[in-house]
């Protein structure tokens, strides 16, 4: 392409969007959209939109993500997470661009022993899951050039998520129960943005590896427990105050939706592909927080 990629961003607010717009600003010409622009409840209305932009690329970057509210909403939760990713990529098919898209460890049960590939089958566990399953599937049935990126406990340094949580709780309190028989590996929102940027510099330099779904996490892993000890040394190291951590089962944490335990997701087919790794969770840990001084 010898002109820079119009890129059409869908979610404004959220970790990943943010993100993105930091990471691939000198890129292309962004148009980021929000709820106010692009109502993901209503498939004409994104029509409309991609048809309006006309860009050369759509990232989905918007999703229902509150797992247990899922629970309790489920309509919503399939229309925007399963829905509207079929009508992006219908939309995205029609016009001849890739599109890219990020789905979810929640797709697995979590009762497998080892680390989930693309090719395990899925088995969701609750509402917000299927929905994202549910936007798998109908991405897959529209053809075309696209990237499905499943991802797990995103964090960054806005919005709600376990890193602000735990910083402010452990400051806050002088004991805290944190779930310690999940495991996975947290994935900083700056790595997401920065693989993806990776993936469309392939694509634009006529370089991309095949179309389809993939893993994309930072390598390594831990529990919950082990992320938050890993929050608490920093702020020991930082000369602020914090709790004293207990590891608890998931049993003693009850939630409405249920956790996949085993969210270990295996990224290498990605690697041999598309040519693009991702860091130890604790080392983009330490990146992100160096942002926050």
């Amino acid at each position: 392409m010898s002109r820079p990629p119009r890129i059409l961003i869908s979610g404004q607010h959220g970790q990943v969007s943010q993100a993105l717009q930091q990471s691939l600003k000198d890129l292309g010409e962004l148009i980021v959209l929000g709820r106010e622009r692009l109502d993901l409840s209503q498939p004409e209305s994104i029509r409309a939109v991609v048809r309006e932009v006309k860009p050369d690329l759509i990232i989905n970057a918007a999703a229902h993500t509150a797992v247990d509210q899922a629970q309790s909403e489920p309509e919503l939760a399939l229309a925007i997470n399963g829905t509207s990713p079929g009508i992006f990529a219908e939309e995205a098919a029609a016009l001849g661009i890739p599109f890219i898209h990020y789905s979810t460890d929640y797709v697995f049960d979590g009762s497998k022993d080892g680390m989930w590939n693309e090719a395990d089958a899925p088995n969701p566990l609750g509402v917000y899951g299927s929905s994202k399953l549910a936007g798998e599937q109908a991405i897959a049935a529209a053809g075309g050039q696209y990237l499905v990126l499943r991802t797990s406990w995103v964090y960054s340094l806005t919005g709600r998520n376990f890193l602000l949580t735990m910083q402010r709780l452990l400051q806050e309190r002088e004991k805290l129960s944190i779930v310690a028989d999940q495991i996975g590996a947290p994935t900083w929102a700056g790595t997401i943005a920065q693989s993806t940027r990776e993936l469309i510099e392939r694509w634009r330099d006529s370089t991309p590896g095949a179309w389809g779904v993939y893993h994309l996490t930072a390598s390594g892993q831990t529990s919950w427990f082990g992320f938050a000890q890993a929050i608490g040394e920093q702020l020991t190291k930082a000369g602020k105050p914090c709790a004293t951590l207990e590891p608890i089962p998931s049993s003693a944490y009850p939630t409405p939706a249920l956790r996949p335990l085993n969210s270990r997701l295996d990224c290498s087919l990605l690697q041999r592909q598309w040519g693009v790794t991702q860091p130890d969770w604790h080392d983009a840990l330490l990146e992100c927080l160096a942002q926050q001084r």
